[in-house]
């Protein structure tokens, strides 16, 4: 019997293609590595939701205005008070639940937020925009005086349209109210005058 001669141009162009073949897919693999290796550097979106700090530039809001941010998946409110707003705030002690935030200090209310204002600096007010009865986001009620589901002296604040809980401008729910405490305040700090960092509280 003869044997089937073997063609060894067919081998070599083989192994060239299975040597190709390999060298391919190991730099796919390198790379499919090298990219959550990369990505390590900026925080994902589980880090920020878990709660990594977001920094907002406040240059720009005027007083009686606000601004919206989002952290740990809640929305956060900056109100910058006019000098009326943080006027009134002293007047309405006698109508407030927790006038002083202290019911839940250590949760609710920073150290440093633990004044009549609630805040690092009076004019800025930061809180958590969710009442803490049922989670409801309240509404803005700036304008004062009488307004359908508020009394006749309205001095500005937030109302929860779910079951009527009001709360003034530095978050603190009203007397005979069903949301039971005061609004959140979340750790922040100022890195300037104009940039407020939200979620670290460590040079405050």
């Amino acid at each position: 019997m003869s044997e089937t001669p073997v063609d060894t141009q067919q081998i070599d162009a083989d192994k060239r293609t299975w040597l190709i073949t390999s060298s391919c897919l190991g730099a796919v693999g390198v790379g499919a590595a090298a990219v959550p290796f990369v990505s390590t550097f900026q925080p994902s979106e589980r880090a920020k939701a878990a709660g990594a700090a977001v920094e907002v530039d406040v240059s720009a809001l005027k007083p009686g205005e606000k601004l919206t941010v989002e952290w740990r998946g809640k929305p956060v409110w900056i109100v910058r008070r006019t000098p009326e707003q943080l006027a009134n705030l002293a007047k309405l002690n006698g109508q407030l639940a927790d006038p002083k935030s202290e019911r839940k200090p250590s949760e609710l209310t920073p150290k440093y937020a633990r004044n009549e204002a609630r805040s690092i600096k009076p004019e800025f007010f930061v809180a958590v925009g969710i009442c803490t009865h049922l989670g409801c986001s309240p509404s803005d009620k700036f304008q004062t005086g009488a307004q359908p589901s508020l009394p006749d002296d309205w001095a500005g604040g937030f109302l929860c349209p779910c079951h009527g809980s009001t709360f003034d401008l530095a978050g603190r729910v009203f007397k005979n109210k069903p949301a039971p405490d005061n609004l959140e305040v979340p750790p922040h700090m100022y890195l300037s005058d104009s940039k407020l960092l939200i979620g670290e509280d460590k040079q405050a």
